[in-house]
């Protein structure tokens, strides 16, 4: 079996450093040795192992993946840029019809489903890539949809701590708030409390200090009317080898779509851990 194309896009940053990495050494796969960058991004290069990966910046983009596609390299894409990039990443992908897993978070997620479906493209989109974590929200889900107003009545807090330089929400948090809305608590994804203060993480959550630079720690807490009752659900994740597995997962399910030529179809992990 041939190896599948990947280009990982986001170098260097930490996330796609990590997915780069185990994607070289998994014979499943062939790194290519382009990625889209920042335009903040000044070296050209950037190394994973012995391998040298060109960093394309915004400007160069079109052209270079112009000359790759010109070459006949069928390849997927993952992203792992940043959340103010998403839905533009997601429409230049759509444009040179270059299926796509998404890794990032932020953005308008509605239009970037919108992007995809209105195309001829296929993609997986995610707003966390951990294999257990996906399947702990599929458990929400159908918690809420089996027992609708299960906690009705109880009080809701959602905390959350990722590294300093996460931009923008977690997105993990925000799809839970849909569940726990259908749980009957009223919630809204503003209310969500996010912690991006190394001294307070420390001190306050306990986070190992090795981690402070790459963690997503999170805590749902319900508390009935009457102060009885107390349930509490955790998951504390430090560092960022989990998502590599998933997002490799998630790169060949999407290659098995790409051969049944899927278009316009947007598929979410949980369909991925159905379809492996």
């Amino acid at each position: 079996m041939q190896p599948i194309n990947v280009m990982i896009n986001g170098l260097p940053g930490n996330v796609s450093t990590v997915i780069a990495r185990h994607i070289q050494e998994d014979s499943r796969f062939s790194l290519l040795p382009w990625s889209l960058t920042g335009p903040e991004i000044e070296n050209p290069i950037c190394m994973v192992g012995p391998l040298e990966i060109k960093l394309i910046r915004p400007d160069d983009r079109e052209a270079t993946l112009t000359r790759v596609c010109d070459k006949g390299t069928a390849f997927i894409a993952v992203d792992y840029t940043h959340p103010s990039a998403v839905n533009d990443n997601a429409a230049f992908y759509c444009r040179f019809n270059l299926p796509f897993v998404m890794g990032t978070t932020g953005g308008d997620r509605a239009t970037l489903v919108d992007i995809v479906e209105s195309s001829q493209n296929t993609a997986v989109i995610a707003p966390n890539m951990a294999k257990q974590i996906v399947g702990f929200q599929a458990m929400m889900e159908w918690a809420a949809h089996t027992f609708p107003d299960l906690f009705k009545g109880y009080t809701l807090t959602i905390r959350e701590s990722h590294q300093h330089g996460k931009a923008d929400t977690s997105g993990t948090a925000k799809a839970m708030v849909g569940y726990f809305n259908c749980l009957g608590i009223d919630f809204s994804a503003d209310a969500i409390e996010m912690e991006r203060d190394p001294g307070r993480q420390i001190e306050a959550w306990g986070i190992p200090e090795a981690y402070l630079g790459g963690h997503g720690w999170h805590t749902y807490t319900l508390v009935s009317e009457d102060k009885t009752a107390k349930f509490e659900f955790t998951h504390n994740i430090s560092g960022r080898e989990i998502y590599a597995q998933g997002t490799m997962d998630a790169i060949v399910f999407l290659d098995k779509k790409v051969s049944t030529d899927q278009k316009g179809t947007v598929f979410s992990m949980i369909d991925v851990l159905k379809g492996l």
